[in-house]
């Protein structure tokens, strides 16, 4: 047992931040057969959490659970089975839940190394965001240098790391987000569009007359049918959430089951655009072998162009564990750019 003991952040039920309660002092879990446990260095604040809170989250355990989707952090014990020589290695690990504590055990299939000279709090700005994108843009849109795409939220978590990878692809990006934003994703390269312009969707076929290769769009609900309407033939919309719908009462699979259902009717009509809705968790369960290996491999990926400067990671703030409700809350402003990294 450790001697730091464990904190952990728990959601008790459907609190405002202030409501998650931060507890100290129980034991630091020990890593069973094939496990290792993880000292948390970086962790944060991914959409999923503001959804989780709300009970909106369509796939989240019951109450209370630790939140947390990734975390970065230092091996401190292994478990039968595994290389002891991980110890002291610096890893990262997607875990959907749990990330929110000071300790936390995961399979060391799970575990992926950090490349030296990378910061904690700067990998994770790129594990579920940085792999979520690269998903995205390479294997389900498979975009191409000369292509122009459209990134819905593009000063946002998964959107500024979007951006990147598509201008470092050699791809045209149009990006929208609030004009507060509009003078830095200029100097990135990318087209502005003002999400709350009622004309927006007209602004970006104006941008684009004869359609645009893909688009990502986080904020399903209504507008799913303009991104749908803004592709070329052969044109690929990948849709990854229902920002929209947050605060939405009701079930909280109906706003994913509409989604699906648009994608199968769209995918079903005749022409050749396609639409997808992604979940980084797909095919986990049929396959746990290729699902390591495929997030092991792109998120090695996403970590080289770190390395090569293609990728700027965007901390919007960071601050400790027990200052979660305040990251939470500035996560859910709407005011910064990047993600809210936590911090032990």
């Amino acid at each position: 047992m450790n001697a730091e003991g464990l904190v952990e952040v728990v959601l008790p039920g459907k609190v405002e931040p202030e409501g998650l309660q931060v507890r100290h002092g129980g034991a630091v879990p020990a890593p069973g057969r094939g496990q290792v446990v993880i000292r948390m260095e970086a962790t944060g604040v991914s959409f999923a959490e503001q959804q989780m809170r709300r009970g909106r989250y369509y796939d989240q355990p019951p109450f209370p659970f630790v939140p947390g989707y990734d975390l970065v952090g230092v091996v401190t014990a292994t478990g039968e089975g595994v290389d002891p020589r991980l110890a002291g290695a610096r890893v990262a690990a997607l875990v959907k839940v749990g990330g929110w504590a000071s300790h936390v055990v995961v399979d060391a299939a799970d575990a992926v190394p950090v490349p030296a000279g990378v910061g904690a709090a700067e990998a994770e700005t790129l594990v579920v965001n940085g792999v979520t994108a690269w998903q995205m843009l390479h294997r389900k849109a498979r975009v191409r240098a000369g292509q122009t795409v459209v990134v819905h939220g593009a000063n946002g978590g998964v959107g500024s790391v979007l951006v990147q990878l598509a201008l470092a692809t050699g791809v045209r990006v149009i990006g929208t987000a609030s004009a507060r934003h509009h003078d830095a994703l200029r100097e990135q390269g990318v087209t502005p569009v003002d999400y709350r312009a009622e004309d927006m969707a007209a602004r970006i076929r104006a941008l684009a007359p004869g359609g645009v290769d893909a688009v990502f769009d986080h904020v399903g609900g209504p507008g799913i049918v303009d991104s749908w309407r803004m592709l070329a033939p052969g044109g690929t919309l990948v849709s990854y959430g229902s920002a929209s719908t947050r605060d939405a009462q009701g079930s909280k699979q109906t706003p994913v089951l509409r989604l699906l259902g648009r994608v199968w009717l769209w995918n079903a009509l005749p022409g050749r655009r396609r639409a997808y809705f992604f979940n980084v968790w797909a095919g986990r369960a049929l396959s746990e072998t290729r699902f390591r290996a495929r997030l092991r491999a792109d998120l090695t990926e996403v970590f080289a162009a770190l390395q090569r400067g293609e990728i700027t990671p965007r901390i919007a703030a960071r601050l400790p564990l027990a200052r979660v409700a305040e990251a939470l809350r500035l996560a859910e402003s709407g005011t910064v750019a990047g993600k809210v990294v936590i911090t032990p």
